[in-house]
């Protein structure tokens, strides 16, 4: 065999071995798809590994950050590796990934274990109109920063930031959500963030904020008084397991699109209390389990609620502990089939002055 051959053939051996490594790195199938589908303007990577990569960077045109573009800095938790960002196969979207060319941060183009790397910066360009499970599952991260966003067609954000568990800081300063018709699950277990700034959202347009803040047991306060609810007409479980909220400034919400209420306040157990002066409850139809486990909750003013087309209230103040009196004599309960358990957990007393208080409410309501 001439030295040529052996050359090929070596060549061809170390990216055969190359090819098994990568397939040990935990971003391969992200950026392999991505450089597949020719879905990048332009990569750039350490160039200690430029010749050991299939990509040819004269294969993508040259990129300069466009006015149209979002800008993203994100930062891995410690040794928990994994996705950056999720890709859709079924929608048509286009990233720009971007490492700092250090050997500290990259090695390898893909991360492994044992690197250390502290920031990562993503491009978005103007293809993109769905930030719908963007970082879905992204458990690795812990540091999110919106740092450049100058387009307004972004019309999906639910399941935006769904099970980043590790997510502590997340700026969104620069968000436009202008647009926006879908936040449902958009923080949805987000259980290590203790605040969120969302002093300049625009939800005009929105129609949808179920689950949008579930499982998020670590936000202290959560402000919404710039909140324009005028077309949601789904809201349940949408704070569904937010444990720490102490305060909620929900006093500007229109609910009088919602048919649908169940869960919503459930298990906020150390909301001490709740202004739902605002609510308009005329076209609602379930509120099952909705102060379910709100044990810190002392009084609920519930005198503007219409309940005449409620038919569900089974375990509606479950566990509500605190609660010394509640005034429900605007109650109608004609057309409500099921109220099973809607008092069980709260304290002897209470129970009984309700039962004297309200005849409307039947025995099945307190076991």
């Amino acid at each position: 065999m001439n030295s040529s051959s052996e050359l090929i053939k070596g060549k061809q051996e170390s990216t055969d071995l190359f090819k098994i490594l990568k397939s040990k790195y935990i971003m391969q199938n992200l950026f392999s798809y991505l450089n597949k589908k020719k879905l990048l303007d332009i990569i750039k990577y350490n160039k200690n590994i430029k010749d050991k990569i299939d990509i040819n960077i004269k294969d993508y045109k040259e990129y300069s950050v466009l006015y149209s573009s979002i800008e993203i800095e994100v930062k891995p938790a410690n040794n928990k590796y994994g996705k950056f960002i999720n890709i859709n196969k079924e929608e048509e979207k286009y990233f720009h990934i971007y490492f700092n060319d250090n050997n500290e941060e990259i090695k390898r183009y893909y991360l492994n274990e044992n690197e250390n790397v502290e920031k990562i910066k993503i491009i978005i360009n103007y293809q993109v109109k769905s930030f719908a499970g963007l970082f879905k599952y992204c458990k690795c991260i812990q540091y999110i920063y919106f740092k450049r966003f100058c387009r307004n067609n972004i019309n999906r954000m639910n399941h935006m930031f769904s099970d980043c568990s590790s997510l502590k800081e997340l700026n969104l300063s620069n968000f436009i959500t202008n647009n926006v018709t879908n936040m449902s699950y958009m923080f949805y277990e987000c259980s290590s963030l203790k605040e969120i700034n969302l002093s300049n959202f625009i939800t005009n347009n929105v129609n949808n904020m179920s689950y949008m803040f579930y499982g998020c047991s670590s936000l202290k306060e959560l402000n919404l008084s710039n909140f324009n609810t005028d077309n949601v007409t789904e809201m349940y479980c949408i704070f569904y397991g937010c444990t720490s909220l102490k305060e909620l400034n929900i006093s500007n919400f229109n609910t009088s699109n919602l048919k649908n209420m169940k869960i919503m306040f459930s298990d906020c157990s150390s909301l001490k209390e709740l202004n739902l002066s605002c609510f308009n409850t005329n076209n609602v139809k379930d509120m099952r389990d909705m102060f379910y486990g709100c044990s810190s909750l002392k009084e609920l003013n519930l005198s503007n609620f219409n309940t005449n087309n409620v038919t569900n209230m089974v375990g509606m103040f479950y566990g509500c502990s605190s609660l010394k009196e509640l005034n429900l004599s605007n109650f109608n309960t004609n057309n409500v089939t099921n109220m099973s358990h809607m008092f069980d957990g709260c304290s002897e007393q209470f129970q009984n002055k309700i039962k004297s208080l309200y005849k409307n409410i039947r025995k099945e309501a307190f076991n």
